[in-house]
C-alpha cells in the first residue's frame, strides 16, 4: 500500500470524536475563529498541527502555543516551505480561502486531503452526544431563518445552537460539554463547496434549506454555476425534509438534482396559497399543508401577519423566512402551537431592517446587512416611496436590473462606497429623473454623516430613507455592522429629538 493509500485509509476511519486521531498531522489555514476552532479542536484530538496564517492575534498565538500548535506567519502568496517539510495528511481550510490558492493546488498535485471545518465537525460529532443537523444556505435570510429555527425547537424544550456562518463555529457548538439536541448550522458557500457529498465525511443531516438563490460571491466561485452547484450541497443526504422556495425555481431543481435518502420529502415554501405538502399564506394567514395527514384537505394555522406586524416580520421576506424555518423545525417534530407562541417573542437582528427614527413623518431605517442586489430588493419592496442610501464593493455583481425595477419607488438616491461609477451609470440609464446624490471617499469617517445630510434634504414627509447597500461594506467599513451603526449614529445627531414615532417599530407599511 503507497502512503497516499494509507493515508486516506486511515483518514476514512476518523469519523467519531473517540476514534485514533492522535499523531494525525494537519496543516490549518487560517487563524480567525473558525481557524482557531480547528486547530483547538485538533490539538485536543491529539493530532499534530501546523497553522498557517498571513496574520495571527497575539493573544490567539499565546493560546495555541500552549496547547501546542505550531503557528507560522506566512504571506501564502505561495506554499510555505515549513507546510510542504510538514508532511500533513490532511489540510483543514478556512473559509474565503479561493479554491485555487496555491496551498490548495499543492495538496491536490500531493494527494493531500482537503477538509473545511464543517467536514470535521461532522465526523466528531459524538464528543458528548450526537445532535440532528438543520442546514440553512442561501443568498439571503441565512442568519433570520437559523435564528428563527433554534428560537422554536428551544420553545419546544430541546437544546438547540444557532451555528456556523453565524458566528459560532460548528466546533465549538459540537465541543460543549452541556451537549446539544440540535445544531441549526448557517453554510455559507464558501463552506457547501469544500464538503464532500458522499463518503465517510458527507454530512447526513435531518432537513435542510436554500432560501433563494441570486448572484453573488461570482468572483469567488467563478461563476453563477459554480455558485449555484456550491448551495445545491445543502441537500445532500437529508434525511427528512428538503425545503425549498416555491418562488425560486432554481431551489427547487436542486432538490430534484439531490441524492437525498430514502424517505426524505420536498417541503416548498412561499407567499402564495400552499399546495399539499407545502407551507404558504392564506388570506393572511401562514399555514401548514405538510405536516398533517388530511393536508390534500385542510390546512394547519401557525400566526397571521397581523400578529407579526408590531415586531416588524410582516415584510414579506421575513414572512418567507418564518414559513422556511417553520418547515424545518416542524420536519423536527415542533408543534404548530409551539411555533405560534414562540413567534410572538422572535426579534430581528440589528441592522436588518432596523427602523432607526420616525421623525418629521420619515422613516429612517438601517438594513445595513443587506450586502447584495438580491437583498436590497426585497428591502426596498417593502417600501413605496424611497431615499435609497446604496453602495459600497459590489463584488462583480450587475446593479443594472435593481436600479431599473425599483426606479418608480425612489425619491433619491445617495450613492456611497468605492464602485460607485457602476451604480452611478445605472441610474443614469434606467431612472434618469431619479436625484443621484454622490458620497466621494475622500475622508471614510464622514461618509455617513455626509450621506444622512443629502438623504434629509431629499426625502419627504411619508418617506423611507433606506439604507439597503446592495454591496459589501469592507470599503470603508470594518463590516456591515459598522455600517449600519454608522448611519444609525449619524441619523440620530440630524432627526433624533424630534420622533414623532416608536423609533423600536421596526414595521414598514405590511402590504407593501
Amino acid at each position: 500500500m503507497s502512503g497516499a493509500d494509507a493515508s486516506t485509509g486511515r483518514l476514512d476511519a476518523l469519523t467519531s470524536w473517540h476514534a485514533d486521531w492522535k499523531g494525525l498531522r494537519a496543516v490549518v489555514l487560517g487563524a480567525g475563529v473558525t481557524g482557531f476552532a480547528v486547530a483547538d479542536t485538533l490539538s485536543e484530538l491529539g493530532a499534530e498541527v501546523l497553522l498557517v496564517a498571513a496574520k495571527v492575534d497575539d493573544d490567539r498565538a499565546r493560546i495555541l502555543d500552549v496547547i501546542g500548535v505550531r503557528v507560522l506567519r506566512h504571506p501564502l502568496d505561495a506554499v510555505p516551505d515549513e507546510a510542504v517539510a510538514f508532511a500533513p495528511d490532511v489540510v483543514v481550510v478556512s473559509p474565503g480561502f479561493h479554491p485555487d490558492h496555491a496551498v490548495l493546488a499543492w495538496a491536490a498535485d500531493a494527494g493531500v486531503a482537503v477538509w473545511g471545518d464543517i467536514e470535521l465537525a461532522w465526523r466528531v460529532r459524538d464528543k458528548v452526544t450526537p445532535a440532528e443537523w438543520i442546514l440553512v444556505t442561501g443568498t439571503n435570510g441565512k442568519t433570520t431563518t437559523t435564528q428563527l429555527a433554534a428560537t422554536l425547537l428551544a420553545a419546544n424544550g430541546l437544546r438547540a445552537a444557532p451555528c456556523g456562518n453565524i458566528g459560532v463555529p460548528v466546533l465549538d457548538a459540537v465541543r460543549d460539554p452541556s451537549g446539544f439536541d440540535v445544531l441549526v448550522v448557517e453554510l455559507s458557500s464558501y463552506q457547501l463547496h469544500a464538503l464532500p457529498t458522499e463518503g465517510p465525511g458527507a454530512l447526513h443531516p435531518l432537513a435542510s434549506v436554500c432560501l433563494n438563490i441570486a448572484d453573488d460571491h461570482l468572483d469567488w466561485h467563478g461563476g453563477a454555476e459554480a455558485y449555484r452547484a456550491a448551495k445545491g450541497k445543502v441537500y445532500a443526504n437529508t434525511r427528512v425534509a428538503c425545503v425549498y422556495n416555491r418562488a425560486d425555481e432554481a431551489t427547487r431543481r436542486m432538490v430534484e438534482d439531490a441524492d437525498v435518502e430514502a424517505g426524505a420529502r420536498a417541503i416548498g415554501f412561499g407567499l402564495d396559497v400552499p399546495g399539499p405538502s407545502d407551507f404558504g399564506v392564506v388570506e393572511g394567514i401562514l399555514c401548514d399543508r405538510a405536516f398533517l395527514e388530511e393536508r390534500h384537505s385542510s390546512a394547519l394555522e401557525i400566526i397571521t401577519v397581523d400578529e407579526l406586524e408590531p415586531h416588524g416580520l410582516a415584510v414579506p421576506h421575513i414572512v418567507a423566512n418564518i414559513l422556511a424555518a417553520s418547515a424545518l423545525v416542524r420536519a423536527a417534530g415542533v408543534p404548530v402551537g409551539v411555533v405560534h407562541d414562540a413567534l410572538g417573542e422572535f426579534r430581528l437582528d440589528h441592522h436588518r431592517i432596523e427602523t432607526v427614527e420616525l421623525a418629521g413623518g420619515i422613516r429612517w431605517v438601517d438594513d445595513s446587512k443587506a450586502t447584495n442586489p438580491h437583498a436590497a430588493e426585497a428591502s426596498l419592496r417593502a417600501y413605496p416611496s424611497v431615499v435609497w442610501v446604496v453602495g459600497g464593493l459590489l463584488k462583480g455583481v450587475d446593479v443594472d436590473a435593481l436600479v431599473a425595477a425599483h426606479a418608480s419607488r425612489l425619491r433619491a438616491a445617495v450613492v456611497i462606497g468605492v464602485d460607485r461609477s457602476a451604480l452611478l451609470a445605472a441610474f443614469a440609464r434606467h431612472a434618469p429623473d431619479v436625484p443621484v446624490f454622490e458620497v466621494d471617499d475622500a475622508d471614510t469617517g464622514t461618509v455617513m454623516s455626509r450621506a444622512v445630510a443629502f438623504a434629509e434634504s431629499a426625502a419627504r414627509a411619508g418617506d423611507t430613507v433606506l439604507l439597503a447597500p446592495a454591496a459589501a461594506s469592507m470599503d470603508q467599513f470594518a463590516d456591515y455592522a459598522d455600517r449600519g451603526r454608522s448611519f444609525q449614529q449619524a441619523v440620530r445627531e440630524r432627526a433624533g429629538g424630534g420622533a414623532d414615532g416608536d423609533p423600536a417599530a421596526n414595521t414598514p407599511d405590511a402590504g407593501a
